[in-house]
């Protein structure tokens, strides 16, 4: 397996990595982008595309902002309506796995911004027949997630006629380089399923064996391309124009907002996805018996090109947090699965190009690691230098003692 001399990528990254003569992966070389492009020419042209959607009779919303109570959702709400004047309708879909810390912060976003809110909420039951479906056919705990997240946004736009729809970061761009700031990608309901929704849209999903009905899925349903056209949907990336760094900006919401953190079980960012029990946890440690990799080395590659972290640094912090998921038992007696089935569902799903079962003993084996590529050579030919340190915070909580040990599917909207 080959892996990025300056980074911590695999090249068997499920978005599809590529190295030049160097060694060095797209993700990497993309990532110099960020240093070197006009920021202030790209902000203003920013700006240029808000005035061009701001409703001048004040009889509708400016645009539609995607939320949750983690990832980047204060920093983008504050940039959009704060910085550039818009006026956002937020929309949240609810992925049930939530943490009382997230509804917490999703409140008081919602509070302290002053924007009005739609929160789509499916029904628990047909939530888990989706995902008993999703983990049989493609190993995945958070399709209905990544589905709604994507989906009800789109499905908002076209019914209240908004058409502007404003995302955070393209996983694309940020991770291996997909493609150039420059290119200004935007949202596309290709993109959506050949990546986050696997190759499965929600039609995809009806069958008998699962008992997945097509009234199941209405509410992941994507808008047609004639009730996109017609309402002129669009859906850009600010870091196509803002120069994105997830850790700066959160450090910023703290300050600004007291934006609420949490410990994480699989990473040592303490800032992304404190909102849900699942996605550092089980759903990462799925993601890594599929790839051989995880949440950890994400965020290990994303701290080296900012410079926070060296590369032996990185694997050091990959090699600690590899432990087991704590949430497994919360997620099994929510579905009505013990343990050792959901294991047997998930190991057929290993991808050959990390894994190899030893068939004598029947043991699954990882083919290779970042740990085996720590001393390779050329490394510091391609190195950049560390210019600060790696801390993530712990901020003290606003619910002291409470032990957040169970999914809250609905909790307190607004705060006093």
């Amino acid at each position: 397996m080959q892996y990025c001399k300056r980074c911590l990528y695999p090249e068997n990254h499920p978005l599809n990595i590529i190295f030049d003569e160097d060694g060095v992966c797209s993700g990497c070389r993309v990532h110099e982008e960020k240093d070197i492009l006009d920021w202030n020419s790209r902000g203003n042209k920013l700006k240029s595309i808000f005035e061009g959607y701001k409703n001048k009779s004040g009889n509708n919303y400016d645009c539609i902002i995607p939320i949750s109570g983690a990832r980047d959702s204060y920093f983008i709400v504050h940039t959009v309506k704060n910085v550039f004047g818009m006026n956002p309708l937020l929309v949240t879909y609810n992925k049930h796995y939530n943490t009382e810390l997230g509804i917490r912060n999703l409140a008081y976003l919602r509070t302290l911004f002053d924007c009005d809110t739609l929160t789509m909420t499916v029904s628990p039951e047909r939530v888990k027949n989706i995902t008993r479906a999703t983990l049989r056919k493609m190993g995945s705990m958070y399709w209905h997630c990544l589905a709604g997240q994507t989906v009800f946004p789109v499905q908002v736009a076209v019914k209240f006629k908004i058409p502007l729809i404003v995302w955070g970061c393209h996983q694309g761009i940020d991770q291996v380089g997909m493609f150039s700031h420059l290119d200004e990608v935007e949202m596309t309901r290709k993109y959506r399923k050949d990546h986050d929704l696997m190759g499965y849209e929600a039609e995809d999903l009806v069958d008998i064996f699962d008992h997945v009905r097509e009234e199941d899925l209405i509410q992941y349903f994507y808008p047609s391309d004639t009730e996109i056209e017609r309402v002129g949907v669009r859906g850009i990336y600010l870091n196509n124009y803002i120069r994105w760094d997830t850790k700066a900006q959160h450090e910023k919401m703290i300050k600004m907002y007291g934006y609420e953190t949490g410990l994480q079980q699989r990473t040592f960012d303490t800032y992304n996805d404190v909102d849900c029990f699942h996605y550092s946890d089980l759903h990462d440690y799925i993601k890594w018996l599929k790839w051989g990799y995880a949440k950890a080395t994400d965020h290990a590659s994303r701290e080296i090109r900012f410079g926070r972290l060296s590369r032996e640094e990185g694997i050091d912090l990959v090699e600690k947090w590899s432990s087991r998921p704590a949430s497994m038992d919360l997620f099994c007696d929510w579905l009505k699965i013990d343990k050792e089935a959901l294991q047997l569902v998930l190991d057929q799903h290993r991808h050959p190009s990390a894994w190899k079962r030893d068939l004598s003993t029947w043991e699954w084996n990882l083919k290779d690691s970042i740990s085996n590529h720590r001393y390779d050579q050329n490394i510091d030919k391609v190195r950049l230098q560390k210019i600060e340190d790696c801390n993530f915070s712990i901020t003290p909580s606003r619910r002291p003692g409470y032990k957040d040990d169970k999914y809250v599917l609905i909790g307190k909207g607004f705060i006093n």
